[in-house]
C-alpha cells in the first residue's frame, strides 16, 4: 500500500510541477487573450483565470507533497521488515531491521533531494499566505523564486532508482522452479512432489534428475532457465517537467531582452492621497488599453519588481505611455524618494538633458488582463474602487481618442472612493471625454456616476472647474441591486460585460448579481482584475 500511494502521488505531482509553470508564462498568455483567431471570448475568460489556477496548483503539490512523504516513511519500515534474502538486488536496505539509514536516505540522491525539497516547499507555501503578503511583500517574493532550487533537485530527485522491475519475465518467470538453488528454502514444496521424491533433502537438484511429468502438466511449477535479472525504472519526472520549464526559461529570457533597454520618464506627478504618476516613453512599445507591466528600478532593489496597469497607452500620434503608483509599501516609497528627489513641487516636466539624474527604470511588458474584453462588449459596467480606477483609465484615455472604432456602445462606470481628493487623479479625463461625447451628439454614450463616503471638502474640490462631475457625485455606496436592475432593464436581451477592480467585498457582491438571474434577458459577464 505504501508503494501504491508513493506512486500516485509521485504522479500527481508531476501533472501539478507541470501545469503550476504555464500559468507563469505571461507572454505567452497575453498573446492568446489578444488573438482574437486564436482564443475566443470564452476561452478568454478562462486565462483570466491563470492566478486562480496557479494557485490551486500549488495547494494539490503541497498537500500530495505530505502525503508522499507519509508513504515513504511507510515505506521505509516496509523495506526493512520485508527484507529480501533471496533477491537482494531488489532490497533498499543493506541487512533486515536498518531502519535508521531508510529514514533519512535510503538512497543518498533521492533522500538528499527530498528533504531540500520539503524545506523549500514549506517556505514557499508559508510565505504565500495572504497575511505575508501584505504585510511583508519581499519575502513572498524572494522565497516565491527559490521555485528554481525546487525544480532542479525535482530533476535529481527521481535518478535513485529505488524501484526496479525485471528485465527477464520470459527466461525467469515469477514463482519458477529453479533446480539449481535449494527447493526447501525458495519455495514451497508441492506435495506431488514430495511424493514423487520422500528422500529429497536440502542439497542441490540434480541435473540428470527430469521432473515428474504430472507437476509439470498441471502447471504447478515452470522450470527457470536463468537468473532474474532487475533494473531501476527510468524516471518519468522528466518528460512532464521539461518542457513547460524550457518553454517557462525561454520566456524569460526573451523577456530579459525585451526590457533590457530603460526607459525614458517624460513626466512625475505626485497627485493627492499618496499616489505617483509616472509617464515615460520607450522604443516600439506598444500595448492596448487595460493590460499592465512590471517595473523594475535596480536602485530600488536589485531582483524585486511590481506590476502596474498602464493608465495611458501610446498611440499613432503620441509614443508615451504611463501607470499611476499608490505609495503603500516599501518599494514604492523608494521609488517616489528617487524619482522625487530634486524636486519640491507636486509636478516636474523633466527636459531630456535632465534624465541622467533620475534611476534607471525597465519595463517588462505588456501583458494582457480581463479589462481589454471591455471594449469588446457593446455595453460594459465598469466598477473602480479607490486606486482600482488605474486599469478603466487607459480605456478612457483610449475612448477620449476615438470610440467609433470599437463595439463599445454604451459604458456605465461607477467609481466609489473615500475621499474627495482621490477623484483629482483623473477628474479632468473624465471632464474632457464627458465633454467631447456631448460635442459629438453621444451623451448616452458613457454613464459616470461616483460615489463619496466623506462629504467634508466637497466644494472645494468640486467647483467650476469639474462642473460636469457634480452632478454625477453622490454620497454614500452604491445601491448594487438597484444598479443592477436599471441597467438589466434598459439593456434587455444583451450581453453585458462587468468588470472589477477594487476590494474583496465589493468583488465578491458584483460576481453574485453577475449570476443572479432577471426578468428582462439580460445576461452579465462578470471580470476581475487579477495579475499574475
Amino acid at each position: 500500500l505504501g508503494l501504491c500511494v508513493s506512486r500516485a502521488s509521485a504522479s500527481v505531482l508531476n501533472l501539478n510541477c507541470c501545469l503550476a509553470l504555464l500559468p507563469m508564462c505571461r507572454v505567452l498568455l497575453a498573446f492568446l487573450r489578444g488573438s482574437q483567431k486564436v482564443a475566443s471570448r470564452k476561452t478568454r475568460r478562462l486565462l483570466d483565470k491563470s492566478k486562480t489556477f496557479h494557485v490551486t496548483c500549488g495547494v494539490t503539490i503541497c498537500i500530495f507533497s505530505v502525503l508522499h512523504v507519509a508513504a515513504h516513511l511507510v515505506n521505509a519500515l516496509n523495506f526493512s521488515e520485508n527484507y529480501n534474502e533471496d533477491f537482494l538486488s531488489l532490497n533498499a536496505a543493506n541487512y533486515r531491521g536498518e531502519v535508521s539509514r531508510l529514514y533519512l536516505m535510503s538512497v543518498l540522491v533521492p533522500g538528499l533531494t527530498g528533504v531540500i525539497m520539503v524545506l523549500v516547499l514549506f517556505l514557499m507555501c508559508t510565505a504565500s499566505t495572504y497575511a505575508i503578503r501584505v504585510s511583508n511583500y519581499d519575502i513572498f517574493w524572494y522565497t516565491h523564486n527559490l521555485f528554481f532550487v525546487f525544480y532542479m533537485l525535482l530533476m535529481l530527485h527521481v535518478s535513485g532508482g529505488v524501484l526496479k522491475y525485471q528485465t527477464n519475465l520470459e527466461e525467469h518467470p515469477p514463482g519458477c522452479f529453479n533446480p539449481n538453488k535449494t527447493l526447501r528454502d525458495n519455495v514451497t514444496v508441492p506435495k506431488a512432489f514430495e511424493e514423487t521424491f520422500p528422500d529429497y533433502t536440502t542439497e542441490p537438484f540434480p541435473e540428470d534428475l527430469p521432473v515428474p511429468e504430472p507437476f509439470v502438466q498441471n502447471n504447478f511449477m515452470r522450470i527457470c532457465s536463468e537468473e532474474p535479472k532487475f533494473q531501476s525504472h527510468f524516471p518519468e519526472t522528466w518528460f512532464w517537467i521539461s518542457g513547460p520549464l524550457c518553454l517557462y526559461c525561454v520566456e524569460r529570457l526573451y523577456r530579459y531582452i525585451r526590457s533590457n533597454k530603460p526607459v525614458t520618464i517624460t513626466s512625475v506627478i505626485s497627485h493627492p492621497s499618496n499616489v505617483l504618476e509616472v509617464r515615460m516613453m520607450k522604443d516600439d512599445f506598444k500595448a492596448r488599453p487595460g493590460q499592465y507591466v512590471i517595473l523594475h528600478c535596480p536602485r530600488v532593489s536589485a531582483l524585486e519588481s511590481h506590476p502596474f496597469t498602464l493608465t495611458m497607452c501610446p498611440t499613432d500620434t503620441k509614443a508615451t505611455f504611463g501607470v499611476h503608483l499608490k505609495v503603500v509599501g516599501d518599494w514604492t516609497e523608494r521609488f517616489r524618494d528617487l524619482l522625487l528627489l530634486h524636486s519640491n513641487q507636486d509636478t516636474e516636466i523633466l527636459p531630456i538633458f535632465q534624465q541622467r539624474r533620475y534611476p534607471k527604470l525597465y519595463v517588462d511588458g505588456p501583458f494582457g488582463s480581463p479589462f481589454e474584453e471591455s471594449l469588446n462588449y457593446e455595453v460594459s459596467l465598469c466598477v473602480a474602487g479607490g486606486i482600482g480606477v488605474t486599469p478603466f483609465a487607459s480605456v478612457l484615455n483610449t475612448l477620449l481618442d476615438g470610440w467609433k472604432c470599437y463595439k463599445l456602445r454604451r459604458l456605465y462606470f461607477i467609481w466609489v472612493c473615500r475621499d474627495i481628493e482621490s477623484f483629482r487623479w483623473f477628474a479632468d479625463l473624465l471632464c474632457m471625454l464627458h465633454n467631447k461625447l456631448w460635442q459629438e451628439n453621444r451623451p448616452d454614450y458613457i454613464n459616470i456616476q461616483l460615489y463619496l463616503s466623506q462629504t467634508d471638502g466637497i466644494q472645494k474640490i468640486i467647483g467650476e472647474k469639474y462642473q460636469a462631475l457634480n452632478s454625477r457625485l453622490l454620497i454614500g455606496r452604491p445601491r448594487w441591486k438597484l444598479l443592477f436592475d436599471e441597467i438589466a432593464k434598459c439593456n434587455r436581451r444583451n450581453t453585458i460585460g462587468v468588470f472589477c477592480c477594487g476590494p474583496n467585498k465589493i468583488s465578491k457582491i458584483l460576481h453574485k448579481l453577475s449570476n443572479r438571474s432577471n426578468s428582462y434577458g439580460t445576461r452579465f459577464e462578470y471580470n476581475k482584475e487579477s495579475f499574475s
